[in-house]
C-alpha cells in the first residue's frame, strides 16, 4: 500500500512489518515499524536523522507499546512511536501520522476521550481523515488551532508534532501529568521520549547525575519536575507544552492550572452530591471507550468502588476487578474490594503479595529510570501485571484525595492550626529560633522530634504541610550527608521550587490538594501507577481526574469535603446510595506494604549489604555512621526508619544500575 503526500515523501506499509520513508530527493530509508511511547530527534543541523538510531530509541520502550510500531525520519527530525492498540486498531493507524500533505507528523502517548467530537468539527472545517484514531485529531488541531489545541484536548497525553514548514517541534503533557515527557538539549539537537531511557540510547547524550535532584528526592520520595535524577535532562511539568526551533530555541509554557476555591456554586449541598455523582458518571462513561477488553483496579476505599459502581451502571457484560492482597492485616484491602465486587457481581479477581519481592526490586528500577521511593508501586506493579492477563485498560479511582480532601496529613495540618492561638509574631521567632539551636546538637531521635516539633509550632499552615510531608527532615539530611555531597550540592544552580505560593485568603484545606494536584500528584502518583502499569502493556484511565470534574469540584466549599467526620465528606454522602456502609465509614489507608517488617526479616540482608558495602560507600554521599545507626536501630526494633532506608535502598540500586554501568 502506498500514499503520497508531496512532492518530497512517500510513505510505504507492508504487512511483514517493515515502514519505507523514501524521499524523492535522493534518500531513500527502509526500517521496521518498531505505541503508548513516543521518542524522537531534532537535529539542529538540518540533517537526516539516522532511522536506526531512532528504532533503538523505540526498542526501550518496547512495554509501553508491543502491538506495533512506527518511525519517520526527514530533514531535521526523527519521529518514533510503539503502539499499545487501544483504538482503530488497524495497522494503517499506527504513528507517526500525518496531515493531508505531510508537511505535519505526530507520535502520541495516551487517549483523548473527546476525539470524536473534534474530528466531527474538524472535518467540517475541511479536514480530511485517513483513520479513526484519536492521534490524527491532533494534527489537524494543531493546523487549525496552534499551540491552542492542547486547551480542547479532554484526555490524558504526551505528545509531540513536527510542523515542517515552520521548523518547529511542539510538545506538549496533560493537565495531571497521566502520561510522562522527557527531554535534553544538546549543543547539537534535542532528543525526548516518554521514558529517560530512550533519551539515554542517544550516545550523544551524557550519563551523569544530578545531585541537586537526588537531594529533593530524600526530601520528598519522588525527583519533582521539571528535574530528572539525570543531569541534562528533563521532565515536561504537567499541563505544560515546549516548542523548540530548528536553531535550538526552547520556550516552555504553562496552558492550564489546578483551579482554586473561589467562586462558590450557590447550591444546596443535596443538590451539590446530585451533580457530583452526575459528573462522575459521564467521566466513567467517556473513560470507557475502547476496542479492547477493559476493566477496574479496586480496592478496599470508596474512590475504586464509586468507579467501578459506576461502571456496572453503564450495562453489559460483569465488569471485571482485580484486587490485591497483603499478607497483613493492616494492609489488606482484600475483604472490603469483596463486599464491592459481591454488591456490582463483577468477574473478580485477587493475588495475595508476599515478602519475596527482592527479584522484583532491580525490574523495578529498570522501569522507573529515577529513584523512586513510594513503596505502594510493589503492589501496583503486581496488580497491573495480574489485570493484563485479563484486559488492555483499566480504570483507577486515583485522584479522589486529592480532589474531595481524602489525604490524613490534610486533617494532621489543621489539627496544628490550634497553635495560631499564640500571636504569630510571638511563635515564629521563638520556634525557629529553638528549632536551629536544637539542629546545632548531635543528632539524636529525640531531638529531632523536639525540634521537628517546635519548627511546626512556629510554621504557617504551608510550612507545616511541606514539613510533615518529607521523607528525610531538613535535620536528618543535614546530619546524613557527607561534606563532600555537601559541597555538591552547594555548587548546583538548577533547584527545582516545589512550594506552591501561599496567600493570607487562601482556604488551608484548598491549598493543600491544589499543592498535591501541583506536585505530588502527578510526579509521584501518576508516575507511580504509569510505569508500573505501563511495564506491563496496561493502559490506566482516572475518572477522578477528569479536568471539567476537578473544574467543577473546585467549586465545592472545603468544609464540605472535609469535617468533623473526616475527608471526602460530601464525596461519601454523594455515593451513600451506590456504596456499603463498611465501605463508606471505613477509616483512610493507604495502598501500602508491611515495608518496616519485610526491611526487618526478608530483604534486611539485602539492605544491609546494599547500604553499607563499600560500593555505595565509596560514593560519598551518605555518613557510615548515621547509614549504620539507622539499619541497626530499626532491625532491633528501636525506631521505624523503613521510609528512610527504603528511599536510600531504591537510590542505590538506580546508581548501580544506571551510573556505574554506563558512566
Amino acid at each position: 500500500m502506498t500514499q503520497e503526500f508531496d512532492h518530497n515523501t512517500t510513505i510505504h506499509r507492508f504487512d511483514v512489518g517493515i515502514l519505507t520513508v523514501s524521499n524523492r530527493c535522493g534518500c531513500v530509508e527502509a526500517h521496521r515499524r518498531i505505541v503508548c511511547g513516543i521518542c524522537g530527534k531534532l537535529d539542529f543541523r538540518g540533517g537526516a536523522v539516522s532511522p536506526a538510531l531512532i528504532e533503538k530509541m523505540s526498542n526501550t520502550l518496547v512495554h509501553r507499546g508491543p502491538d506495533d510500531a512506527g518511525v519517520y525520519t526527514a530533514p531535521f527530525i526523527g519521529l518514533g512511536q510503539r503502539r499499545l492498540s487501544i483504538i482503530d486498531l488497524r495497522p494503517s493507524a499506527t504513528a507517526p501520522l500525518s496531515n493531508e500533505d505531510g508537511t505535519v507528523w505526530v507520535v502520541f502517548n495516551g487517549e483523548i476521550y473527546n476525539y470524536r467530537e473534534l474530528r466531527a468539527a474538524l472535518r467540517e472545517q475541511g479536514h480530511a481523515f485517513r483513520t479513526e484514531s484519536d492521534t490524527e485529531v491532533i494534527v489537524h488541531l494543531y493546523e487549525e488551532h496552534g499551540t491552542a489545541c492542547v486547551t480542547k484536548m479532554r484526555g490524558m497525553f504526551a505528545f509531540a508534532v513536527w510542523d515542517a514548514p515552520r521548523k518547529l517541534l511542539f510538545c506538549a503533557r496533560d493537565r495531571f501529568g497521566k502520561k510522562p515527557f522527557c527531554y535534553a538539549r544538546t549543543e547539537r539537537a534535542f532528543v525526548f521520549g516518554s521514558e529517560i531511557k530512550a533519551i539515554l540510547a542517544d550516545p550523544d547524550v551524557h550519563v551523569l547525575p544530578d545531585y541537586g535532584a537526588i537531594d529533593s528526592y530524600l526530601a520528598l520520595q519522588y525527583v519533582p519536575s521539571p528535574q530528572t535524577a539525570f543531569k541534562g535532562i528533563k521532565k515536561l511539568p504537567p499541563a505544560h507544552f515546549l516548542t523548540c526551533t530548528a536553531n535550538g530555541d526552547v520556550r516552555v509554557e504553562r496552558y492550564w492550572e489546578p483551579p482554586a476555591f473561589r467562586a462558590p456554586i450557590r447550591a444546596d449541598p443535596v443538590e451539590i452530591e446530585s451533580e457530583i455523582v452526575r459528573r462522575l458518571r459521564e467521566a466513567v462513561r467517556a473513560r470507557l471507550i475502547s476496542d479492547v477488553p477493559l476493566g477496574a483496579f479496586l480496592s478496599g476505599g470508596i474512590d475504586s468502588a464509586a468507579v467501578v459502581a459506576l461502571m456496572a451502571a453503564e450495562g453489559g457484560a460483569p465488569v471485571k476487578t482485580f484486587s490485591i492482597g497483603i499478607d497483613d492485616a493492616a494492609n489488606n484491602e482484600v475483604p472490603f474490594a469483596r463486599l464491592i465486587a459481591e454488591r456490582y457481581q463483577t468477574e473478580h479477581h485477587e493475588l495475595m503479595v508476599t515478602a519475596g519481592i527482592k527479584d522484583l526490586l532491580p525490574k523495578l528500577v529498570w522501569h522507573y529510570n529515577e529513584p523512586f521511593a513510594d513503596s505502594s508501586a510493589i503492589p501496583t506493579y503486581y496488580v497491573a501485571e495480574m489485570t493484563r492477563r485479563n484486559v488492555t485498560v483499566a480504570l483507577s479511582g486515583d485522584g479522589g484525595d486529592e480532589v474531595f480532601g481524602g489525604y490524613a496529613s490534610y486533617g494532621n495540618t489543621l489539627a496544628w492550626g490550634a497553635a495560631d492561638i499564640v500571636p504569630r509574631g510571638l511563635r515564629r521567632p521563638l520556634g525557629f529560633g529553638m528549632s536551629r539551636i536544637l539542629d546545632r546538637l548531635p543528632y539524636s531521635n529525640l531531638g529531632s522530634r523536639v525540634s521537628r516539633g517546635v519548627a511546626l509550632l512556629a510554621a504557617d499552615v504551608n510550612e507545616r504541610f511541606v514539613q510533615s510531608t518529607q521523607v528525610f527532615k531538613p535535620s536528618e539530611r543535614r546530619t546524613l550527608y557527607t561534606p563532600e555531597f555537601k559541597t555538591r550540592l552547594a555548587e548546583c544552580n538548577d533547584r527545582t521550587v516545589t512550594a506552591l505560593p501561599y496567600r493570607a485568603d487562601d482556604d488551608a484545606l484548598d491549598w493543600m490538594m491544589r499543592h498535591d494536584q501541583h506536585y505530588y500528584l502527578p510526579d509521584c502518583l501518576m508516575t507511580k501507577v504509569d510505569i508500573a502499569a505501563m511495564a506491563n502493556s496496561l493502559e490506566v484511565r482516572c475518572p477522578f481526574l477528569d479536568h471539567a470534574f476537578v473544574e467543577f469540584a473546585a467549586t465545592i466549599p472545603p468544609r464540605l469535603k472535609r469535617d468533623a467526620t473526616g475527608g471526602k465528606a460530601i464525596l461519601r454522602r454523594a455515593l451513600a446510595s451506590l456504596l456499603p456502609d463498611a465501605t463508606l465509614t471505613r477509616k483512610k489507608t493507604g495502598f501500602g506494604i508491611p515495608l518496616a517488617a519485610w526491611l526487618r526479616s526478608p530483604l534486611l540482608p539485602m539492605m544491609k549489604e546494599t547500604l553499607l558495602g563499600e560500593r555505595c560507600l565509596r560514593r560519598g554521599l551518605f555518613e557510615r555512621r548515621f547509614l549504620e545507626r539507622m539499619v541497626a536501630e530499626h532491625a532491633s526494633g528501636a525506631r521505624d526508619w523503613s521510609t528512610r532506608l527504603w528511599a536510600l535502598l531504591f537510590l542505590e540500586l538506580w546508581f548501580q544500575m544506571w551510573i556505574d554501568r554506563r558512566g
